[in-house]
C-alpha cells in the first residue's frame, strides 16, 4: 500500500517468508529482521512488512493468496515454476542490473531458470555432507569416512557389531526423501533427468536402489523403517548417538557441537570410490511477484539484499551458506567459519532438482510416498521407476 497523505510518499513492500521451529528458526528469524532493519534505515521511503507462515504451509499459503489475487510483492517459497509459467513472476533480469545478478553462483543461479530465464533468488543456500559419529567410528576400530559404498557398507556393519542402533540413516521419509534419493543416484552416476526431461529408469538408479534394498536396508543397516524415517528424526537421533552416519546440512553443525558430540564431515562417496560424488544443491527460493506492480522496490530491496554486508543472512549461526561468489569467498577466507568451508566448497558443483519443471511439486510428493517401497524386502525398484517416470509424463 502507499501511504495515504501527501506527506507520506512512503511505499509497503509485503515480504512472505517461512518461519520455523526454535532449533534452527530463532537465528534464521533473527538475520532476517536485522536485514530488513538495516534496509529501512538505508531506505527510509520502503518499508518492509514481513509476514511469516509456518514452513510446511508456506507453499499451500502462497499458492492460495495467489489464486485469490492476493500475492505478496516477495515471497519466498519451494516452488516457482508454475508462477513464472504464468507470467506472474519478474525475471532476475528485471530486478538485478547485471553485476549483481552474474554474482549469483552459477548452478544456483541455473537450477533458478524456467526456459533458460532466471526467475527463482537461490537463498539460504546448502549442499550436505556425510556426517558421521568419529567416537563410534573409534570404537568399532574405523579412522576416517568412507571413499567408497563398499567401505560404507564395511563401516555400517563395524557399527552393528557394536551395537549402533542405525548405523546409516537412510532418511527415505516423507519429509525429504527426494535430497537422499537424488543424493544416492548421483553417487551411482544417475539421476533425476535428463536433457529432454524426467529419466528415473535407468541401469544406474536401478542398481543404486538394488544395492541399498539388498546391502543396507536388507542387512539391517538402515534402521527398522527406512520408508518411515524423517530428516528431522534422523539428526535427532544423530546428536543422541543413535545413528553412526547420514547426509545433512550445516545446519547439523551447531546442534552437534551443543550436544557434546564428537563427529566429522566428508564428501558422500560415489560408488566406486572414484572420488566424491556431486553434491545435491538446495536451497529457499525468492521470487517477486509482478501483481502489485512493485517492482522497483523489489529490486531496491532485493538488491540491498544481495550486496550489502548488512543483510547476510548466512553463516554459523543458521546454518546456511551464501549463494554468491563473492561472499562465499569472503565466508572462505572467516576462521570464525571454518566449519562451513567444506560445504561451501562444494556449492559450485551442487546439482539441483528439476525445480524448473512445473511438474516437481507433483513428482516430488510421488517421490516422497513411493520411494520407501523400492528398498524393502521384496522391494522391486525398477517398477518403482517406471511409476515416478509416468507421474513426470502426466503431470
Amino acid at each position: 500500500m502507499s501511504g495515504c497523505g501527501a506527506d507520506d510518499a512512503t511505499v509497503t513492500l509485503n515480504l512472505l517468508l517461512a518461519s520455523y521451529d526454535g532449533t534452527v528458526g530463532t537465528s534464521i528469524e533473527d538475520r532476517w529482521d536485522a536485514a530488513v532493519k538495516a534496509f529501512e534505515e538505508k531506505h527510509p521511503d520502503i518499508r518492509v512488512a514481513v509476514e511469516r507462515v509456518p514452513f510446511l504451509k508456506l507453499d499451500a499459503t502462497l499458492a492460495r493468496r495467489v489464486k485469490d489475487g492476493r500475492a505478496p510483492d516477495i515471497s519466498e517459497g519451494n516452488f516457482f515454476a508454475a508462477y513464472a509459467e504464468d507470467g506472474r513472476l519478474y525475471p532476475a533480469g528485471e530486478l538485478f542490473d547485471v553485476p549483481v545478478q552474474a554474482n549469483f553462483i552459477d548452478s544456483f543461479a541455473d537450477a533458478g531458470q524456467v526456459d533458460s530465464v532466471q526467475y527463482g533468488i537461490p537463498t539460504q543456500a546448502s549442499a550436505p555432507r556425510l556426517f558421521f559419529n568419529a567416537a563410534l567410528f573409534e570404537q568399532a576400530g574405523r579412522s576416517g569416512a568412507p571413499t567408497s559404498w563398499d567401505e560404507l557398507h564395511s563401516c555400517a556393519r563395524a557399527l552393528r557389531r557394536i551395537g549402533v542402533a542405525t548405523p546409516y540413516a537412510l532418511t527415505f521419509g516423507p519429509e525429504a526423501a527426494e535430497d537422499e534419493l537424488l543424493a544416492w543416484l548421483l553417487a551411482g552416476d544417475g539421476g533425476y533427468s535428463s536433457a529432454t526431461g524426467y529419466a528415473f529408469v535407468s541401469a544406474e538408479n536401478e542398481a543404486t536402489l538394488t544395492w541399498l534394498r539388498d546391502r543396507l536396508v536388507g542387512e539391517g543397516l538402515a534402521g527398522t523403517d527406512p520408508a518411515k524415517l524423517t530428516r528431522t528424526q534422523a539428526y535427532a537421533q544423530f546428536l543422541q548417538g543413535k545413528v553412526g552416519m547420514l547426509l545433512a546440512h550445516p545446519v547439523l553443525l551447531g546442534a552437534a557441537r551443543q550436544a557434546g558430540l564428537k563427529y566429522a564431515t566428508a564428501a558422500f562417496p560415489k560408488r566406486d570410490g572414484e572420488g566424491a560424488a556431486p553434491p545435491v544443491g538446495l536451497n529457499d527460493w525468492l521470487m517477486a511477484f509482478r501483481a502489485n506492480g512493485r517492482r522497483a522496490e523489489a529490486k531496491t530491496f532485493l538488491t540491498f539484499l544481495f550486496s550489502s554486508p548488512a543483510a547476510r543472512t548466512y553463516g554459523t549461526g543458521t546454518g546456511t551458506l551464501p549463494a554468491t561468489v563473492s561472499d562465499s569467498e569472503e565466508l572462505g577466507e572467516d576462521r570464525s567459519q571454518r566449519e562451513l568451508w567444506p560445504f561451501v566448497r562444494q556449492l559450485p558443483d551442487a546439482e539441483f532438482h528439476p525445480v524448473g519443471l512445473e511438474s516437481w511439486p507433483t513428482v516430488r510428493s510421488a517421490i516422497r510416498e513411493r520411494i520407501g517401497s523400492a528398498v524393502t524386502s521384496g522391494g522391486r525398484p525398477r517398477d518403482v521407476l517406471e511409476a515416478l517416470d509416468r507421474v513426470g509424463s502426466s503431470a
